[in-house]
């Protein structure tokens, strides 16, 4: 990677508290200083008399992680009395056998001898049928159809739940965990499992009190690593953002610091709007709940997040930017919006599956980033072996040192504009649609695009050779 340190190098601006702005290459912050490089070597600054640093159009401006990661599945508890019998007959030769189900409930609703569990068993088995093929909209639609028939069965309200969460339809999943609460008060089992669904339900709808109030009851019915990570990382929201003011519109939920200018934040969400709507046009998709937002002082950002230094925002489910020194929706924070938030619309429509380098891809795309200035670093860096295989930039970003991150920002971005550039906008969002469902991300694009990650390397070359290097 060492071969890009060229195109790496960008040109920041550091404002001073005087007013005074330093073009800066290379700019890092810690928790006392920012340091950048000069032709006479490394320059730092105490951090107290800088205002801010501008980041230039050329550098990646975000990461998008998934902090807190959600065992969504629900506990062994016994669906259905007659499960395994009545399977058999529901599903067999790869196949979900509907007339059967049909005559089931049929004879059901006639008052015929046979008992109402059947159909709800017949249900829940080509409920587990179609998750495992990904097709989990139409196993809500069969959970649902069951519990008409077995409205009080513990374990396909917990199933329905799950499967509304992955979905992030946070509102709907409270339905079924509320009803199998009132079902299992003496089930310290049970109530656990609720608990601990309903504190992620709450969380992912942006009710910090009651995704808190929820973990908490978890916690005193049975210690788990996993509701005890939750709930330091709420409660640490809630200390962070108790005296933070509230905006909304339909689609946000934004929170901001007093210092934060009630002008910017109504062009925040302004901004927001309009991207919601060019986004949702573009990706055919529209995310079923409010998006939170959240605004921070610099050093607030820093605490919360645990972000690397090179990271202007993230989005870990919740849109965080650090706003401190602005007064208006700059070009740049206009950008970094739109990047984020296209992160939320990947996110949900790829059912959180999508990998890193197809986020980051997409979302530079989306913010108005192209390949331009990089295109002869990237190229000249695959012919010495310097690119990496797309299966190696799949999970998260996080702990990427500058330098590597830089190159994998332009590499996902390159990537992304070359299948924009065979099959258009539409390519991208089919093959998210099949991201979310297919057991791997190679396999997804084998089957919407009708090639494997070596060729998407080589048609990534071919189109920055033909659209920048000529």
């Amino acid at each position: 990677m060492l071969v890009l340190v060229p195109f790496c190098a960008r040109a920041d601006t550091i404002v001073l508290k005087n007013g005074r702005r330093i073009a800066a290459e290379h700019v890092t912050q810690d928790a006392d200083h920012v340091t950048y490089d000069t032709p006479a070597g490394a320059m730092s600054l105490p951090k107290s008399v800088v205002e801010r640093v501008e980041r230039d159009d050329s550098t990646y401006s975000s990461a998008s992680r998934q902090s807190i990661e959600a065992p969504l599945s629900a506990p062994q508890v016994d669906p259905v009395v007659g499960y395994e019998e009545v399977a058999r007959r529901a599903v067999h030769d790869n196949a979900v056998d509907f007339a059967y189900i049909a005559e089931l409930e049929s004879d059901a609703r006639s008052g015929a001898p046979i008992p109402v569990q059947k159909v709800a068993a017949a249900h829940h088995a080509a409920a587990q049928f179609l998750i495992a093929r990904g097709d989990t909209a139409d196993a809500i639609t069969q959970y649902r159809q069951a519990l008409i028939f077995a409205p009080d069965n513990v374990g396909l309200l917990l199933n329905l739940a799950v499967l509304d969460l992955k979905q992030s339809e946070f509102t709907a999943a409270l339905d079924p965990l509320q009803h199998a609460r009132r079902l299992t008060p003496d089930s310290p089992l049970l109530a656990f499992a609720v608990a601990k669904l309903m504190g992620w339900a709450y969380y992912g709808a942006n009710k910090m009190d009651l995704a808190i109030e929820e973990w908490k009851r978890a916690e005193r019915l049975h210690p788990d690593a996993q509701v005890e990570q939750a709930l330091q990382k709420a409660e640490r929201d809630k200390s962070t953002e108790e005296n933070y003011r509230e905006g909304e519109t339909a689609h946000f939920d934004l929170k901001y610091a007093g210092s934060a200018a009630p002008e910017l934040a109504r062009g925040i969400l302004r901004a927001l709007e309009d991207d919601f709507r060019d986004i949702e046009s573009q990706l055919s998709y529209t995310p079923p709940e409010q998006i939170s937002v959240i605004l921070y002082t610099g050093q607030a950002f820093a605490d919360i997040t645990r972000a690397p230094n090179w990271a202007g925002a993230i989005n870990d489910g919740r849109i965080r930017v650090p706003v401190q020194g602005l007064t208006e929706v700059t070009p740049q924070l206009a950008r970094v919006l739109k990047h984020e938030l296209t992160h939320s619309f990947v996110g949900q429509k790829s059912h959180g599956r999508a990998p890193a380098w197809l986020q980051e891809g997409i979302a530079q795309w989306m913010e108005g980033r192209r390949s331009s200035a990089v295109a002869g670093a990237l190229v000249d860096a695959a012919a010495q072996g310097g690119v990496p295989q797309l299966g190696s930039m799949e999970g998260s970003w996080m702990g990427l040192p500058g330098s590597a991150a830089a190159f994998a920002y332009a590499w996902s971005l390159a990537v992304v504009e070359s299948m924009i550039d065979s099959g258009g906008i539409t390519d991208i969002a089919r093959l998210l649609d099949r991201v979310a469902t297919a057991p791997s991300t190679e396999t997804a694009l084998r089957e919407t695009l009708r090639l494997d990650y070596a060729d998407l390397k080589q048609q990534t070359l071919d189109y920055l050779r033909r659209t920048y290097l000529r």
